[in-house]
């Protein structure tokens, strides 16, 4: 659930294994998966550099006439060993300046030995199950005071690594400088890297993302790291016509849309592992489709549903093409769009529901005809969302 963040008033959006955002330019699609960004940043460094790397805290909170002073998220969670929620609010203050109002997270184990383990912290007074709770700071979210504590140090783990890219081919394109690889840059700045990692660790997914690019791009049947000086770059090798052995090319003779899926394989499979407890647990790609050709939708859509056996994969998009080939029973399509400078976001109305249930139409026809439009039911910017667990609502 998300309250007063950028153009979002309030938003409860179920996600589904393989969930696509599906609204024109401008919508709100970005600055819902920049809330989940937001969460992650905020725990990986610090919340002060979240909120300074996107302009300020006024910058964040929602602008509107009832001028709202505060922003909040609340995050609901679920893996095979426990269950919870994660919930806070930051608030505005006088010249720029922010404070974390509240902030709660519980537990459930779901072992042989189910137990509960929460806190909630409020004005610097913390309450929690722990015997001896770590102090609160009024600029830092306590999550990451709690993340050597467990069961919490799973919850952490969880929504810090969660990983968002918008890929640029430009830069998957530059000469990079040699790092660990250890995961993808948000641009891809990283990508020779990366791949080399992979190569190293799991020889199996690098060629499963070779696998993908050859379906993608005709004619790929390899790419790897080259080492050009103190630099590194990437090296395609591609059949062609009457050569005997594939030819090599750069990385700066190579396409966008190329670079592009590259990236995109690279942001899916990067774990080098399969399974729910490897690897990143959520992957946000904004777009992955641009500079594609129609025809490697239905490729990209089988790479995201192979990534979804071990992480959970949030797409936004705006093709048709792609969404031609979306199974609504299983995959989630969320409406996106903006009245009055406000994001309504959620699942199709009951129209929409019914022409993809009845088989009367794809998601991506209806798409084309401008009817994917939300449930007005669950994106009303006024309702009253309960971002805690005890019946506090955000208001």
């Amino acid at each position: 659930m998300l309250r007063n963040y950028k153009s979002i008033a309030a938003a409860d959006v179920p996600l589904s294994q393989v969930s696509f955002l599906v609204g024109p330019n401008g919508s709100g699609k970005s600055n819902f998966l920049d809330a989940l960004r937001f969460v992650a940043e905020s725990l990986r460094s610090t919340m002060d550099h979240a909120i300074h790397e996107r302009g300020g805290v006024n910058e964040v909170r929602r602008q509107s006439r009832g001028h709202p002073n505060h922003f909040g998220i609340h995050l609901k969670f679920r893996s095979k060993h426990f269950r919870g929620h994660y919930a806070f609010i930051v608030g505005a203050k006088a010249g720029g300046a922010y404070e974390i109002r509240k902030e709660e997270c519980t537990v459930q184990l779901l072992d042989s030995n189910p137990s509960h383990s929460y806190y909630r912290v409020q004005g610097g007074d913390v309450q929690s199950s722990l015997q001896t709770p770590p102090r609160a700071h009024p600029l830092r979210l306590y999550l990451v005071a709690t993340s050597g504590i467990e069961p919490f140090g799973q919850v952490y783990d969880a929504f810090a690594g969660m990983g968002f890219y918008n890929l640029v081919p430009e830069v998957i394109r530059s000469l990079q400088p040699p790092g660990p690889g250890a995961f993808l840059a948000r641009d891809g700045e990283n990508a020779a890297s990366v791949l080399a990692n992979l190569a190293a660790r799991s020889p199996m997914f690098k060629e499963r993302i070779e696998d993908y690019l050859g379906r993608i791009v005709p004619g790929v049947v390899r790419v790897n790291r080259k080492m050009l000086s103190n630099r590194e770059t990437l090296e395609f090798h591609q059949k062609v016509k009457g050569a005997e052995d594939p030819w090599r090319f750069g990385a700066t003779n190579m396409s966008d849309g190329t670079l592009r899926s590259l990236g995109v394989l690279l942001a899916l499979f990067q774990n080098g592992r399969s399974g729910p407890d490897f690897g990143q647990p959520l992957v946000g790609i904004e777009e992955p489709e641009l500079a594609l050709h129609p025809a490697a939708a239905g490729v990209l859509l089988d790479a995201l549903r192979e990534a979804s056996q071990h992480s959970q994969v949030l797409v936004s998009s705006h093709s048709a093409d792609l969404l031609d080939n979306v199974d609504a029973s299983k995959e989630s399509v969320l409406a996106v769009l903006a009245e009055d400078g406000v994001t309504r976001i959620g699942p199709l109305d009951e129209a929409g529901r019914s022409a993809l249930r009845e088989g009367l139409f794809t998601a991506g026809e209806l798409l084309r005809a401008d009817q994917l439009i939300p449930d007005p039911n669950s994106t009303s910017p006024f309702r009253q969302l309960t971002l805690f667990g005890f019946g506090d609502v955000a208001g």
